[in-house]
């Protein structure tokens, strides 16, 4: 017999900074399929490999955008192995010819990403935060590398655009756009225009996502008109619309969530006008839908944040995890059904790490839905009068979701004898919108019952030990820790990662693409200020009164230090036990494998001190 928390894992924080590969977009190219991947042991550079085993992109270089400050979409290839990509160091996009060093194609200054080659014709979107009125645009790139002050403009705004789809005869362009005062999962328009001229034609929709043109003629997106995001088609006469939107094969599940990353793709149009389709409700899954609806499933590894990265003939690459495999890149043939595992995708032991169990509870608000991963291990057994220790994890955003896949890190506590309870807290995507739209105006209120109400809930069941259960999070997750905490009575420790601290700081620091998210989820400034105070756990970091772990990384522009740094001070003050580390070199999200380990151990060694038992690191 062994206590919960104290079992010998083969888990270790070092092999989990490289468990599992970070897939970062996905080409055919030619005879190859390529793919973007992080790698944490070069401080968390983004490189391009192949499938004949090269790495494309060598060191210093970094296929990174910061459009948006999240970026996305930050290389794209040709057939002929012509490599485009955005330098992080500068955000230029370069062209690296196959044996060539890279070249830059477009000027210094702005940031790039989204990046799209089609027919022929390299396309991004731009963004310029000199001077007082930051602006974006859809610029169209020259390739051929001879002249890099000769970038198009093609659509430009105040506001923001996203995922241009050239026509096939190459003279209209179609794209999404939000204004400032939105964000995209609440507002956003498709439009499409006719290159080189001044007419913008507009499609009504609530929140539009990806078009993608079948032909000349027809034009498909996603939107959710009816509360799901949904296909949807329209035909179009030059830029007239003659008929649509017309829902394509709908479905209580979503294809598409929020619009955080450039480079998300939900669906990929096939040759012959079929659609590889992700389809969301919790969960994952792909289909395959024929021209006249009708659609089936395609048995495929992965279910858990899955993009539809490139499709060749009958071909598909799928990048995500799954219920029972690690991360990967998986190329499908949809007629045969065939898959092939390109990278990383390795099935999990499931005596070591089982398949999630959803599970719901009820919370004042409505049903809270979640993801139980029970402790596994097959070579120990804990005393039979003992309960196992949980961390609930809380998921950023707030506007994003998790969805069931297995994951070397939540084995990493749960082969220990430590059980996580991953939640989909109200406000995320992958259950509709009126799922999400339950945070509107209610950040620091509704997702907090969800996650007092889940620990609750598993506790009462008997799964969980109510004296040991922590909570965990990062950036809005860690939000919602502290304001957990300061709530009390359900959790006994917390761990914040870059979490949000002050709701005035965060409106006076953060980056233009969020400048207004905070009206939705608390109200405006000034009038909501006293709200702003209410809500904050820092207003009332006397009520926090367990162990708190913070840490932070040092380059981080959505949300600095000084919010992290501001509670320490105040849980410092009253004497609570706490731990601060700050991070050198990482922005929002640990990227190097050295914070990624380091975060890992003292998480664990944080838990075993607060809830009494020695874990083996």
């Amino acid at each position: 017999m062994q206590p919960y928390g104290t079992w010998t894992s083969p888990f270790h924080a070092a092999d989990i900074a490289s468990s599992a590969p970070r897939i970062d977009g996905a080409k055919f190219v030619g005879d190859e399929i390529w793919w973007g991947e992080s790698v944490p042991a070069e401080g968390g550079r983004v490189t391009v490999r192949s499938s004949n085993g090269n790495v494309l992109l060598p060191e210093p270089w970094n296929a990174r955008s910061r459009v948006h400050e999240y970026g996305g979409g930050a290389w794209t290839a040709d057939a002929e192995g012509t490599l485009f990509f955005v330098n992080a160091k500068d955000q230029r996009v370069y062209r690296m010819l196959p044996g060539a060093e890279p070249e830059p194609l477009t000027p210094a200054g702005p940031n790039h990403g989204g990046l799209r080659l089609q027919h022929g014709r390299l396309f991004a979107v731009r963004e310029d935060l000199t001077g007082d009125r930051h602006r974006r645009a859809i610029v169209e790139i020259p390739t051929d590398g001879d002249d890099d002050d000769d970038v198009q403009e093609t659509i430009a705004t105040s506001g923001f655009v996203a995922h241009p789809a050239l026509s096939p005869d190459g003279t209209r362009i179609a794209w999404v756009q939000w204004s400032d005062r939105h964000m995209p999962w609440q507002l956003a328009l498709l439009h499409v225009a006719q290159l080189g001229g001044d007419t913008v034609a507009s499609t009504p929709t609530r929140a539009a996502l990806q078009p993608e043109w079948i032909s000349d003629t027809e034009l498909v997106y996603a939107d959710d008109p009816t509360g799901r995001w949904q296909l949807q088609s329209i035909t179009l006469d030059g830029l007239e619309r003659t008929s649509g939107p017309d829902p394509i094969a709908p479905a209580d599940a979503d294809t598409g969530y929020g619009l955080w990353v450039l480079g998300n793709r939900w669906y990929q149009p096939l040759s012959d006008g079929r659609i590889v389709a992700v389809r969301t409700n919790g969960s994952d899954e792909i289909r395959l839908i024929e021209r006249d609806g009708s659609n089936k499933r395609l048995e495929v590894p992965a279910s858990a944040h899955v993009s539809v990265d490139d499709v060749s003939g009958t071909r598909v690459l799928l990048s995500g995890g799954g219920a029972g495999v690690n991360a990967g890149l998986w190329c499908v043939d949809v007629n045969s059904g065939a898959v092939e595992r390109v990278r990383g995708g390795a099935a999990v032991d499931e005596a070591w790490m089982p398949p999630a169990t959803r599970v719901t509870f009820d919370g004042p608000n409505g049903p809270v839905h979640a993801f139980d991963y029970a402790p596994a291990n097959p070579h120990a057994t804990a005393p039979a009068e003992e309960l196992p220790p949980y961390i609930v994890f809380v998921h950023g955003g707030p506007t994003a979701h998790v969805s069931g896949g297995a994951s070397a890190a939540i084995a990493y506590y749960t082969s220990r004898g430590i059980g996580v309870l991953d939640v989909n807290y109200g406000g995320s995507t992958g259950y509709g919108r009126a799922y999400r739209e339950r945070l509107d105006g209610q950040w620091g209120i509704a997702e907090v019952d969800d996650v007092l109400a889940a620990a609750r809930g598993l506790a009462a069941a008997g799964k969980a030990d109510p004296e040991r259960i922590a909570i965990r999070g990062g950036s809005a997750g860690g939000w919602t820790v502290l304001s957990a905490l300061v709530r009390g009575g359900v959790f006994a420790a917390g761990i914040s990662r870059y979490g949000v601290t002050d709701l005035r700081m965060l409106a006076e620091d953060t980056h233009d693409f969020e400048k207004y998210y905070l009206d939705g989820l608390v109200g405006p400034l000034p009038e909501a200020e006293q709200v702003y105070i209410d809500r904050s756990p820092l207003t009332h970091v006397e009520r926090i009164d367990v162990p708190v772990l913070l840490l932070q990384g040092e380059d981080d522009r959505v949300v600095p230090p000084s919010q992290s740094e501001a509670i320490r001070d105040g849980l410092a003050t009253r004497g609570v036990d706490h731990e601060y580390v700050l991070y050198p070199g990482e922005g929002h999200g640990f990227r190097r494998a050295e914070t990624i380990i380091d975060a890992l151990e003292r998480e664990l060694t944080f838990l075993g001190r607060v809830f009494g038992f020695a874990p083996e690191l």
